[in-house]
């Protein structure tokens, strides 16, 4: 831990007034614990201070950690002197917030995404950090890790490891995670609640993604799409993908799965995850303009969705190719 970027960061949140709080669009469980952490933990330590927090669609599977607070989910700007970003490795990701972000007077940047491009004022990323959970727990003083508090920072990093299964999983997350547990964190309900509970409505989109699913490159890449259309036979809507890129990838044989999302006409979002050492799929996501870690990276792709598979495919295969892989 860096102690001066450490004084640097609560010396600004110190001489705010008024601060706003938001992470990435899309909000995931990394995204949420930890903007709801600094959040809370701003609030306990900082009692005089006006704080806010932005989420763009909160996923209410997290209705456990945000229910009892107000989450401002229609991007309303409050003006603030200090506009904190977490989990967001680039600004053009706070989406409606980016506006409000740079018209603060200070910005502050705290993240763990190698794909970082410090565009904030003050800027702290650790990309070998397991999560910005991971991150935010050594920034902050033991005596106000409690509660709701240390509830949020187990969800970001449960969500960031997959319950501490993913390879960036080290050492000092799962020392982190014990410490947690000791503050009293109910981890099974949050587990549960946020991380393996579905809808039927999702179990019937999972069941149909994988069902209309196909293998590329010698079984070694799982590609499964979600439209619109199927969104509409089920009931369903995009906030119910959540899990599936991850159950596609433990198939067996499957190095590198994927998940296209139909967001508009013409309009894909890409989620990728990649098994053991077989690929980086952040260099994949990189040359479409995404970003993310080398197991798990997305971006945005725009065609006709057959040409926008045999683009994604072949940049899949180049990335194994280099591995060694195929």
């Amino acid at each position: 831990m860096n102690e001066d970027i450490k004084n640097e960061i609560w010396n600004a949140v110190a001489l705010a007034d008024r601060i706003a709080i938001s992470g990435h669009i899309k909000a995931d469980g990394d995204s949420v614990g930890s903007t709801m952490a600094m959040y809370i933990y701003i609030m306990k330590k900082f009692p005089q201070k006006e704080v806010y927090v932005y989420m763009d669609n909160l996923p209410d599977v997290f209705g456990y950690l945000c229910d009892k607070y107000d989450v401002i989910t229609d991007h309303r700007d409050v003006k603030p002197d200090l506009f904190i970003a977490l989990d967001c490795s680039d600004s053009s990701r706070l989406g409606q917030c980016e506006e409000y972000f740079y018209n603060s007077k200070l910005t502050i940047n705290i993240d763990h995404h190698i794909s970082n491009l410090s565009y904030a004022k003050i800027n702290y990323y650790v990309p070998d950090a397991s999560s910005t959970g991971e991150v935010l727990y050594g920034l902050m003083d033991e005596e106000y890790i409690e509660g709701d508090v240390a509830t949020a920072l187990y969800t970001a990093i449960i969500h960031d490891t997959g319950v501490f299964q993913y390879s960036n999983t080290t050492r000092k997350t799962m020392e982190i995670g014990g410490a947690l547990l000791e503050k009293g964190v109910p981890s099974d309900v949050i587990i549960d609640k946020s991380f393996y509970e579905k809808t039927y409505t999702q179990n019937k989109l999972l069941a149909r993604c994988i069902l209309e699913s196909k293998m590329y490159i010698d079984d070694k890449c799982l590609v499964a799409i979600a439209t619109n259309e199927m969104f509409d036979d089920l009931g369903a809507g995009p906030a119910d993908l959540e899990g599936i890129v991850n159950q596609l990838r433990i198939t067996k044989g499957v190095l590198v799965a994927v998940l296209i999302h139909e967001v508009d006409q013409g309009e894909f979002k890409i989620s990728m995850r990649a098994n053991g050492s077989a690929a980086d799929v952040s260099k994949v996501a990189l040359s479409y303009g995404g970003g993310g870690h080398v197991k798990a990276a997305g971006c945005t792709l725009y065609g006709e969705i057959d040409e926008v598979v045999v683009r994604l495919v072949n940049s899949i295969k180049e990335e194994l190719a280099c591995g060694g892989q195929i």
